[in-house]
Parts: C-alpha cells; sequence; structure tokens
C-alpha cells in the first residue's frame, strides 16, 4: 500500500473513531434537560440556596443543565416565567396569586410548588425614639416603601389583624427607602427583615435603636417565597421539575447547616458582594422565613390548605384583586420530595 493510501485510510480511521465517541456522548449531554431560573432579586446571601446546587453539580446529578439569573422584584419574576421567558422562579407567593386572580385568561400562568420561605419576611421598622412601639401607634403616621413592596403590598392584612388606623404612605426606590428612616422623613417603613435591618445598619443606625414588628408575630401568618414553575414546563417536563425539587432540597440542608460556606459560593458569583454583611443577611433569613415553628410543623417545602385558603382570601382583599384567588390554582405539591428528603432541619446547627 503506497504511503498516500495509508494516509487516507489512516485518516478516514480516526474520524470513525470520532464519530463513535460523539456517539457515545453525545446522547447523555442531550439527557440534560435545561431550566432557565429567575431569582426574585440581586446575588445576595439567600441566593445561595439555588448557587449551592449548581456549584456543587446536584442538578448535573439529577440530569439538569440549571442557569440561575438574578431578579429585580418577586412580580417580574411571575411575569418572566408567565412569559416562557423562564421555566422557573423564585418569587413571593402574594405576587402569584395576584398574577392569577388579574390575568384568568393567561395561557401559562406559573404555579407554586415548594414554599421556602414559610413565613413572609415582611416587617414595619421604626427608629425606638419615635415612639412606635405597638401596630396602633403607626395611626397617622407617614410610612414609606416603594409601591411594589411586599410589606406595603400586605399592610392592609397587617393593619386589619392589628386594628390600625389610616396611614399616609410616601412613595420611593427601593436605595431611598432606609435612608429616610434615618433621616427621620417617614416615620417608620416597611420591608423585608433580612434585607432593612442590614440596610439600616450601613446607614450607621444601629440595631439595639430599631424597632421592628415582624407580621408574623403580629397575627399575619401569609407564606413568603416559593419556588414556581410555569404551566407549559410543569406538564411537558414533570420529571424534571421533581428533579430540580430533590437536588435543591439536598442543597437547602447543606446551607442551613453552613451558611458560611454558601455565601462564599454566591462570592463566586458576584465578587462584589460583601461575604461578612451577606453570611448576616442568609442567617437573618433562615431565622425569620425557613427554619420557623410553622416551617417545622408543615414540613419544609409544604403548606397549610387552611392557611393557604385564609392567604388567598387576604390577598385579594388587601390587592383589591379583579376576582377572587383559587389556592388550588396557585399550589401543587404533587411533585414534592418526600418527607425526609425535605428534612433539611434535621441536625442542622451553627457554623
Amino acid at each position: 500500500m503506497s504511503a498516500p493510501i495509508r494516509r487516507r485510510t489512516a485518516l478516514h480511521g480516526a474520524a470513525a473513531l470520532a464519530l463513535a465517541l460523539s456517539a457515545t456522548t453525545l446522547p447523555a449531554q442531550a439527557q440534560e434537560t435545561p431550566i432557565r431560573f429567575q431569582l426574585d432579586w440581586r446575588f445576595e446571601g439567600p441566593a445561595a440556596f439555588f448557587l449551592w446546587p449548581v456549584a456543587k453539580g446536584y442538578f448535573k446529578d439529577e440530569k439538569l443543565n440549571v442557569t440561575v439569573d438574578a431578579g429585580s422584584g418577586s412580580g417580574n419574576a411571575v411575569n418572566r416565567v408567565a412569559s416562557g421567558a423562564y421555566e422557573m422562579g423564585f418569587a413571593d407567593l402574594a405576587a402569584l396569586m395576584e398574577f392569577h386572580a388579574n390575568n384568568p385568561t393567561a395561557p401559562n400562568k406559573p404555579v407554586a410548588v415548594m414554599m421556602v420561605y414559610n413565613n413572609t419576611p415582611a416587617a414595619v421598622f421604626s427608629l425606638k425614639k419615635t415612639g412606635i412601639n405597638k401596630p396602633q401607634d403607626l395611626a397617622g403616621k407617614k410610612l414609606g416603601a416603594p409601591v411594589f413592596d411586599a410589606g406595603r403590598r400586605g399592610f392592609p392584612i397587617f393593619q386589619k389583624a392589628n386594628s390600625i388606623g389610616a396611614v399616609n404612605w410616601i412613595s420611593m426606590d427601593p436605595p431611598l427607602r432606609e435612608t429616610m428612616l434615618a433621616k427621620g422623613d417617614v416615620d417608620a417603613i416597611t420591608g423585608f427583615y433580612f434585607t432593612s435591618l442590614l440596610n439600616l445598619e450601613a446607614r450607621g443606625v444601629k440595631a439595639e435603636d430599631v424597632s421592628v414588628m415582624a407580621y408574623p408575630q403580629f397575627g399575619v401568618k401569609l407564606y413568603g417565597n416559593a419556588i414556581i414553575v410555569s404551566e407549559k414546563f410543569l406538564k411537558e417536563k414533570p420529571d424534571a421539575v421533581k428533579a430540580f425539587l430533590r437536588a435543591f432540597s439536598k442543597a437547602a440542608k447543606d446551607i442551613v447547616n453552613n451558611p458560611k460556606a454558601g455565601v462564599a459560593v454566591v462570592k463566586e458569583r458576584d465578587g462584589i458582594i460583601n461575604a461578612e454583611l451577606e453570611e448576616r443577611r442568609l442567617r437573618l433569613a433562615i431565622q425569620s422565613a425557613i427554619a420557623t415553628a410553622d416551617a417545622r410543623t408543615e414540613g419544609f417545602g409544604n403548606v397549610s390548605p387552611p392557611r393557604l385558603a385564609l392567604m388567598a382570601s387576604q390577598v385579594a382583599d388587601a390587592y383589591t384583586t379583579k376576582g377572587r384567588i383559587d389556592p388550588d390554582a396557585i399550589w401543587n405539591g404533587n411533585f414534592l420530595p418526600s418527607a425526609d428528603e425535605r428534612n433539611i432541619f434535621a441536625g442542622s446547627g451553627k457554623k
């Protein structure tokens, strides 16, 4: 055999080998289901719950290719999942309820499949020097918050539960909320516990000088943020949704047991964050919204039907939605992992 023929034969053999190898590797890659996941907010401490399973390969182990993007509010997260831009997301359950009630004919309404913030982190903050010591003291006062703030939207529920008289609302952009309270431009603000408290400290206000009235401690048992899925994806890829929740549950147990390690993963994603501050934020989120007495009673990730029904009625009234809210339409717990897999509080410690 001549040299040119031998070279051609070798080349053909190499090409055949390459094809054979690609045939064995491509199917494995093709089995990975892509999922675009929309957070409710920026890459802060609580984002560790979703970035950890990406970094540690938990999603990959479930044959999922998950990408996590920062968000700009729960309302936007709901809209982006509904539009099909994202298959799954993280959003306040009240925002999801509002979307359902105001968009009854929408073709791709998202559904909540796993509760993460069993108790809403919403709270009212004031400076102790103003003498606002109980909810009734808010009557006639100036309250500040962005118009879309979850605490402000849900304030009528807090107001009714505590027999609070009329208040005067001042609207502002999120970065100005805590500044205006610190300067005395408003008497109180609404915000998430683990956000506004740290923001006030960053503006020179000591924690001991802040009065906090957390909604759950004053008769408002609203659920907070949940994992949501587009209706279309839920129908087409039910096994992928179950796989996502399994991987997430495994990650959640890691984060509850070791918040510091979780924040290190967030830092890898967004290098400009203050790791020490975000670790505090994450620990506050776990304490106030995740590892709560209600979550331990109901089981992490699950909901209580009577409590959910009450919230649906309260949100419809407070948000003045176009129609009433059907709790069975916004929640589907059939994709949850087993109770043992969701037992993220077992052996939880502080590291």
